[in-house]
C-alpha cells in the first residue's frame, strides 16, 4: 500500500506532467520564450527534489540529468534544437514509466536508463565545455585588447568552426532569472483556495445525489395527486434544493476538454517524425467543459482521429507543393456547446477520402456486390469506413492502416450516447463531427408508451413532438413497406416503436397518432408511440448483463412511481430499423424528384378518394359515357362503342357506388384491333411532372407508387387490365422464335413497364439496373438482338454505355435503342454519334414496339393507334 506522502507525490507529478508534453512542443516552436522554459524547468526540478526525499534514485537520476540540460538552455548556453527537444521528451517518457511502476508496484521499474542518462549528460557537458572555452577566449581577448582592434579579421579567423551542439549566445545583459522561487503571492492565494479531492469521493457524491433525485421524483409524484397536502411547500422546497445540489455536484465533475488535448501536441510532433510530414495543430475551445466520465471516454477516439488525419489525410510535402498547398498540413480540433451537447470537430486540409477506393475495397472485402456498391451514395460510402477492419491504406504502418481506428471511434462515441459523422471533399480535406452529451449521470428524458410498456427517450435527442388527430392519420403515406410523414414540406421517415421493441400493436381506430421527432447526426426520423407522458430528470443506471448486447437500450431508470423502465438509444433504434441508410434512401428518393425527367401523366380519382396516375402516352382516349348506355353482359359491363362492344372494368379494390353517376368517366386503352375501358370516378388533370416510381409487386393492377406534387399516388398497370378484359389480347402476334432484348434502366418502374410491354408481345426480355451490370452480362457471353438503354443513368450514362458496347469486338449485329425524356436535335445527334440506331421518348411503348419490329424484322404485329 502506498503511504499518503507517495500518493500525494504521484498525484502532483501527474498533474504537472499532464501539461509538460504540450509545453515542451510549444518551446520547440517558440524557443525564445523564457517563461515557457522556466515553467518546464520548475516541473522537472520539483519532481527531482521530491524523488531524493522519497528515496527514488532511478527517477531522481533521470530528472536530474534532464534538469541539467534544461538549465543549460535556460542560462543561454545551449540552443533549443529539435534533437535536444526529442531527448527531453524521451526523459519525460522515462519519468512517466517510473511513475506508473510506483503506482502499480510501490517501487521503481527495472528498466535500464543508462543510455538515456549518457546522452543527457553528454549534451549538458558539451554545452558546459563550450561555455568554458568561450570564457577562456574572452579572458584572452581582454589580455590583448590592442591586438583585437588592429587585427579583427585574424582574430575572427581563429574562432572554432565545428562544434557538435550550437549554443545559444547570450543576448547581452543579465540572463533569465532563476525561476525556482518564482511563485507569486497571487499564486499562493489561489493555492490556498483550492483543495485536492479524490475522484472516488466525487463519484460517491454523484451516486448519492442520484438517489436523492429518485426520492425527489417519487415525492413530486405523490404531491401531484394531492395539491392540498400540508407537505406541498416542503416538497417544493426539497425540489429546489435537490436541483441546486445536483447542479453543484455535477459542476465539480466538469473538466475542460483541454485536459485531454494536452497530449495531442506531443502526439502530432511524434507523428511528424514518423511520417516525415509537417503538421500545424490548432486547438480551439479548449475551455469547453464536459463531465469527467465523458472526457475519459473520448480520449482514445481523439487519438485515433488525429492519427488518421496525420497518416491518411495529410499529404507529403512534395504532394502538397505539387497542388499548390503549404508544405505543413493543418489539423484543427474545435469544441463548443450546442443545445445541451458538446460538438467536437476534427478537421484536416489534406487529400480527402477517395470514394472510389472505398467502393473498390468494400467489394474486395466481400461487404457487398459490385452492383450494390455502384449504387451507394457518398454518405453511404463514408459509413463503410466505420466498419470493423475496413481501411483504404495500401500498407500497414506503425501509425495506422489496420482498420481499427474509426471503428473504435464510432463504438466508443455511441457507447456514451453520441454520434459520429464524416464529411469529405476530394483534394480539400476531411471533417469528423462528433456530438456527445455533457454528462451521463443524470439526464432529462421524455416518458412515452408503446405496446403497453413505458420507455424513456433522452431529451437531448428529441427535436419536437407531433400529434395527429384521428381524421388526419391519412397524412401518413407509404412508399413500399415504409411509412413517412410530410412535415413542413420535408419527408420524415417513421418507425413504429412497438415494432422495434417487439410488442403487440396498439389499436389505432379513433385514436390520436403521436410522433416523437428525433435526430441522429444530421438525419431526423419519427418514432410513432401510443402515449406521450411527462419530461423529468432521471438517473441513468447501467443495463443488466443479459441486455447489454441489445443496442436499442442506453440504460435503465426508476420513475417517480417506482417503476423500472428502459432508456432508449435512438441511434441504436435507427440502426436496428434498417439504419439511417434506409431513412436516407427514402429522403434521397424525394430529392431525386428534382432530377427526374418530366413526364405527361393523367391524374384521376379511382374512387373512395384514391388518386392514381397513368402515363398519358398509354391512353387512347378519354370518354364520358351516359350511364344508361352501359349494359351488363354476364359478369362484366360493356358499352356499344364505334361499332363494337367495349369491355368496361372497375379499378381493382374499388367498390362501385350504389347509385351510378349520370355520366361515367372512362379511360380507353387500345392496341391494334383491341380496346377496353377503365371506369373511374373523376378525371382530375393532365400534368407534366417530375416523379419517381418504385415497383410494388404484391398488388395486382398496381405498377408502383409515385410521389406526385407532394402526394403519394399509385401508378396503374395497364397490361394487367387489358389481359383481364381480353385474355387473347395479344393472340394475333406472330409467335416465331423470340428475339432476345436487354433493357438497361436505373428505374425499377421503367424497367418493369418496358419488360411487361415487350414480354406480352413475345420478346424474351432480360434487364440490368445500370451500364456496368449490362456489360458484365455481355462479358459472360450473353447475346441480344436489341439493347434498349436509358440515357440519364448514374455512374455510366447511356452515351458512355453505347460507346463501351461498340468498342467490344464481339458486339456483332446487336442494335442499340436509346430511351430518354429529352428529344431535341442535339440529343439525337449525340445518340447517333455514340452508336444508337434509334432515339425514342420514354412512355411511348407503341413507338418502341414499332422500332423493335423494324430492327428485328421477324414479326407481323402492327400496333394500332388512337383514333
Amino acid at each position: 500500500m502506498l503511504d499518503d506522502i507517495v500518493r500525494e507525490f504521484l498525484t502532483e507529478s501527474w498533474e504537472n506532467l499532464g501539461r509538460l508534453d504540450a509545453e515542451i512542443v510549444e518551446l520547440e516552436r517558440h524557443p525564445s520564450e523564457p517563461e515557457l522554459l522556466s515553467s518546464i524547468f520548475r516541473t522537472i526540478h520539483t519532481i527531482k527534489g521530491t524523488c531524493g526525499f522519497l528515496g527514488l534514485p532511478k527517477l531522481e537520476a533521470v530528472a536530474h540529468s534532464a534538469e541539467n540540460v534544461l538549465g543549460q538552455m535556460r542560462d543561454g548556453r545551449l540552443q533549443v534544437t529539435t534533437d535536444a527537444i526529442s531527448l527531453i521528451l524521451e526523459a519525460v517518457d522515462s519519468i512517466k514509466q517510473q511513475l506508473r511502476s510506483i503506482e502499480a508496484t510501490g517501487g521503481e521499474s527495472d528498466v535500464d536508463d543508462a543510455r538515456l542518462l549518457h546522452k543527457l549528460n553528454l549534451l549538458a557537458s558539451v554545452a558546459g565545455e563550450y561555455e568554458r572555452r568561450r570564457q577562456r577566449q574572452v579572458e584572452s581577448v581582454e589580455a590583448s585588447g590592442e591586438e583585437l582592434v588592429t587585427r579583427p579579421a585574424a582574430s575572427a579567423a581563429r574562432e572554432p568552426a565545428d562544434v557538435p551542439i550550437v549554443p545559444k549566445p547570450p543576448a547581452g545583459g543579465e540572463g533569465p532569472a532563476d525561476a525556482g522561487p518564482a511563485i507569486s503571492d497571487a499564486g499562493s492565494r489561489t493555492a490556498e483556495l483550492s483543495i485536492r479531492i479524490d475522484v472516488d469521493v466525487l463519484d460517491t457524491l454523484m451516486n448519492l445525489v442520484g438517489e436523492l433525485v429518485l426520492t425527489r421524483n417519487q415525492l413530486l409524484q405523490l404531491a401531484r395527486g394531492d395539491e392540498e397536502s400540508p407537505y406541498a411547500d416542503s416538497v417544493a422546497h426539497l425540489n429546489r434544493v435537490t436541483t441546486a445540489l445536483q447542479e453543484g455536484v455535477m459542476k465539480t465533475r466538469m473538466q475542460p476538454i483541454g485536459n485531454v488535448w494536452n497530449k495531442l501536441p506531443r502526439l502530432v510532433r511524434d507523428l511528424s517524425q514518423v511520417t516525415h510530414k509537417q503538421f500545424e495543430l490548432e486547438l480551439l475551445g479548449a475551455d469547453t467543459e464536459l463531465d469527467r466520465t465523458v472526457l475519459e471516454a473520448i480520449k482514445d477516439p481523439l487519438t485515433h482521429m488525429v492519427r488518421n488525419c496525420a497518416d491518411h489525410g495529410i499529404e507529403s510535402p512534395q504532394e502538397r507543393d505539387a497542388v499548390g498547398k503549404p508544405e505543413a498540413g493543418r489539423i484543427r480540433l474545435t469544441a463548443y456547446h450546442e443545445g445541451g451537447h458538446v460538438i467536437l470537430r476534427v478537421e484536416d486540409d489534406g487529400r480527402g477520402i477517395d470514394l472510389d477506393k472505398v467502393r473498390a475495397k468494400a467489394v474486395r472485402q466481400g461487404l457487398m456486390s459490385e452492383a450494390d456498391a455502384a449504387g451507394l451514395s457518398e454518405q453511404e460510402l463514408l459509413q463503410l469506413i466505420f466498419q470493423p477492419g475496413f481501411s483504404t491504406a495500401e500498407q500497414v504502418s506503425s501509425v495506422s492502416g489496420r482498420g481499427v481506428g474509426m471503428d473504435v471511434v464510432k463504438t466508443q462515441i455511441e457507447k456514451i450516447g453520441g454520434t459520429v459523422e464524416l464529411f469529405t471533399r476530394r483534394g480539400l480535406g476531411t471533417t469528423i463531427k462528433i456530438k456527445i452529451p455533457l454528462t451521463l449521470a443524470i439526464i432529462s428524458a421524455l416518458a412515452v408508451e408503446a405496446g403497453g410498456e413505458t420507455f424513456a427517450i433522452p431529451q437531448l435527442g428529441i427535436v419536437e413532438l407531433v400529434r395527429l388527430a384521428p381524421e388526419d392519420r391519412g397524412r401518413i403515406e407509404r412508399i413500399h413497406t415504409h411509412e413517412f410523414f410530410r412535415l413542413r414540406d420535408r419527408l420524415l421517415p417513421l418507425i413504429q416503436l412497438h415494432e422495434v421493441v417487439d410488442l403487440p400493436s396498439p389499436p389505432r381506430e379513433g385514436r390520436e397518432t403521436n410522433i416523437v421527432v428525433v435526430q441522429v447526426g444530421e438525419e431526423q426520423f419519427g418514432l410513432v408511440v401510443s402515449e406521450v407522458f411527462d419530461t423529468e430528470e432521471i438517473v441513468v443506471k447501467p443495463v443488466g448483463s443479459l441486455l447489454k448486447h441489445i443496442d436499442i437500450y442506453q440504460g435503465t431508470t426508476i420513475l417517480g412511481d417506482g417503476r423500472v423502465i428502459m432508456i432508449l438509444d435512438v441511434a441504436g433504434i435507427a440502426n436496428q430499423a434498417g439504419g439511417m441508410s434506409a431513412a436516407a434512401a427514402r429522403l434521397k428518393e424525394a430529392d431525386e424528384l428534382h432530377q427526374a425527367p418530366a413526364t405527361n401523366v393523367l391524374l384521376f380519382n379511382a374512387g373512395g378518394g384514391r388518386s392514381m396516375v397513368v402515363p398519358l402516352s398509354l391512353v387512347a382516349r378519354l370518354e364520358e359515357i351516359p350511364s344508361e348506355k352501359i349494359e351488363q353482359a354476364g359478369d362484366r359491363r360493356v358499352v356499344q362503342y364505334r361499332g363494337s362492344l367495349l369491355p368496361l372494368l372497375p379499378i381493382r379494390g374499388i367498390t362501385p357506388p350504389l347509385v351510378p353517376p349520370a355520366i361515367q368517366p372512362v379511360i380507353v386503352f387500345s392496341e391494334g384491333r383491341n380496346s377496353m375501358g377503365l371506369l373511374v370516378e373523376q378525371i382530375q388533370d393532365i400534368l407534366e411532372e417530375r416523379f419517381i416510381v418504385e415497383t410494388l409487386t404484391e398488388q395486382p393492377g398496381i405498377l408502383g407508387t409515385a410521389i406526385l406534387a407532394g402526394r403519394a399516388v399509385d401508378v396503374i398497370d395497364t397490361h394487367y387490365y387489358v389481359n383481364l378484359a381480353n385474355p387473347n389480347w395479344y393472340a394475333d402476334l406472330d409467335r416465331q422464335p423470340s428475339a432476345r432484348v436487354l433493357v438497361v434502366d436505373d428505374s425499377v418502374f421503367f424497367r418493369q413497364l418496358i419488360e411487361t410491354a415487350l414480354e406480352s408481345q413475345g420478346y424474351a426480355v432480360t434487364s440490368a439496373a445500370n451500364g456496368p451490370e449490362a456489360l458484365r452480362r455481355l462479358d459472360r457471353g450473353e447475346s441480344f438482338r436489341v439493347i434498349v438503354s436509358d440515357i440519364e443513368m448514374p455512374e455510366m450514362d447511356g452515351f458512355q454505355f453505347a460507346r463501351a458496347c461498340r468498342a467490344r469486338p464481339d458486339f456483332g449485329e446487336t442494335k442499340l435503342v436509346a430511351l430518354t425524356s429529352l428529344r431535341d436535335a442535339s440529343h439525337e445527334t449525340r445518340s447517333r454519334e455514340a452508336g444508337f440506331h434509334s432515339h425514342l421518348l420514354k412512355f411511348d411503348p407503341r413507338e418502341l414496339s414499332k422500332t423493335l419490329r423494324q430492327l428485328c424484322g421477324a414479326r407481323q404485329w402492327t400496333p394500332g393507334s388512337p383514333a
